[in-house]
């Protein structure tokens, strides 16, 4: 299953940045305007409190931008993206909550009037659910339905324990991200810190990733993270990339090897996974280490079911690992049936291009697919395309196919040569097309699109003599 279960424990949040009390209907910002206070040291403002009205408009986005973050926070959890919009309908009051901290966070910036970037947003809120994520485990989809209400999910359940009050969250990354640059009577740093940095990070970098996953800094040096840092460098991996992976996946460093990691590896060497690529793939996606077999022997279920053979899942799964992170009814099987209804054989476009099934069937897919409809090519020829050249669901619309698109107007071929020759979107269009064009133009002579822009440059310039003496000789 990829929802967050709740746990029967009723974790009742009085969460930093908000005033709350048991009763919904006390937020006080649900209305036309939001009032934040600050304190004289974060505004530079003498008094106790100044206060700053929030326009209607500016409140109405940033609770779609909280919507949006809280959504991409879920679903990088497990849940699947029904799952994860139900959860968004039914949180209103922490939907607030997270536009109250985003004015508690930065009071400084909406005292002087300027609004914060979608940027600005998501870095104060992603660390923040990660924290809440940490401190409630199963139990936090419960908390964010139910906030700010306990979730009470059956009788006699006692309250949250002062200990795992999340008004202590803070205090408690603070004191882990503290725990980074503590010292011995010596005045030398931990063990754990020491050995972080021979491996090339500095201190601002443990530090992120604390703030991001704060039992980093307990883990200890002999008994986490040395082991599993010399798993990683018997694998192959170069020292150089340890520093990218524990950032991108300190919880590697809490996982059991002789548990979890050695019988995982073992395991998805046994559906084709190749072992001389582990280094590549634990770079590329490390959380694939962390999933549990149920949920990768479902993504393979979901491509034998396709028509692969187990050597094409294996070498999908080493090329694209992180399509294990995906939904199968959810994501990879919706996407299938959309690129089916094109007539495209899903099996070769998933050996092919595997990263087609990570994209969205409504922001990425279908808007491609409309481009070409509305330019005048069939269904069938957009198919077409897309199983001559996989990757072309990949490209931006605005940076890259529609560029590419007004300048193949202006070149002597008819729009044939697209469904015959798709790859042209693949192309630079500063670097290779415009260049080769001129001088072929230039030259007097006309190649087939494959021709001008596939061949090596000794190549074209070998094309082009050929059919010079070939005009020459007419």
């Amino acid at each position: 299953m990829n929802a967050i279960y709740p746990i029967n424990l009723a974790k009742f949040l009085s969460l930093p940045g908000g005033n709350f009390s048991n009763s919904r209907t006390q937020l006080s910002f649900i209305g036309k305007v939001f009032i934040c206070r600050a304190n004289s040291t974060d505004s530079g403002i003498n008094g106790s409190f100044s206060l700053k009205v929030v326009p209607p408009t500016l409140l109405a986005a940033e609770k779609e931008e909280a919507k949006a973050v809280l959504t991409l926070f879920l679903k990088k959890q497990g849940l699947s993206n029904t799952v994860a919009a139900r959860t968004i309908n039914k949180s209103d009051f922490f939907i607030d909550h997270l536009v109250s901290r985003l004015h508690s966070v930065h009071k400084s910036r909406y005292l002087v009037g300027r609004e914060l970037t979608t940027l600005e947003i998501r870095d104060a809120l992603i660390p923040y659910l990660e924290s809440l994520q940490e401190e409630f485990g199963n139990g936090l989809l419960d908390m964010v339905e139910s906030f700010p209400n306990p979730p009470v999910k059956e009788k006699g359940i006692a309250p949250l324990p002062a200990s795992l009050s999340p008004s202590s969250l803070d205090s408690k990354k603070l004191k882990a991200i503290s725990r980074i640059t503590e010292t011995g009577p010596a005045g030398e740093l931990r063990p754990q810190i020491l050995y972080l940095v021979e491996l090339g990070m500095d201190l601002d970098q443990i530090k992120g990733i604390t703030r991001r996953f704060p039992a980093f800094a307990y883990y200890s040096l002999e008994g986490k993270i040395k082991p599993v840092v010399e798993f990683l460098l018997d694998l192959g991996v170069p020292k150089s990339e340890i520093p990218t992976i524990l950032n991108k996946r300190p919880q590697l460093c809490g996982i059991s090897l002789s548990e979890n990691l050695i019988p995982n590896m073992a395991f998805l060497e046994g559906l084709g996974v190749d072992k001389e690529q582990w280094a590549k793939v634990i770079y590329r996606f490390p959380a694939f280490l962390t999933y549990s077999r149920q949920k990768v022997k479902t993504t393979v279920d979901f491509l034998y079911e396709m028509g692969l053979s187990a050597e094409s899942i294996g070498k999908i799964l080493t090329r694209c690992p992180n399509i294990v992170s995906y939904s199968v009814e959810d994501k990879l099987r919706p996407t299938a049936e959309y690129f089916r209804s094109l007539g495209v054989d899903v099996a070769v476009l998933l050996h092919r291009a595997p990263q087609n099934f990570g994209l969205s069937i409504e922001t990425n897919l279908k808007p491609v697919t409309e481009f070409f409809l509305e330019r005048g090519y069939s269904m069938e020829d957009v198919g077409t395309m897309i199983s001559r050249y996989g990757a072309l669901y990949t490209f931006s619309l605005t940076e890259n196919l529609m560029l590419k698109w007004e300048f193949f107007l202006n070149m002597d071929y008819p729009q044939s040569e697209l469904v015959k020759f798709p790859q042209y979107f693949g192309y630079s269009l500063e670097q290779r097309i415009k260049p080769r064009y001129a001088l072929m133009k230039e030259c007097g002579v006309m190649l087939l699109l494959n021709q001008l822009l596939s061949l090596s440059g000794h190549d074209f310039d070998k094309a082009l003599k050929k059919k010079l003496k070939k005009i020459i000789a007419d």
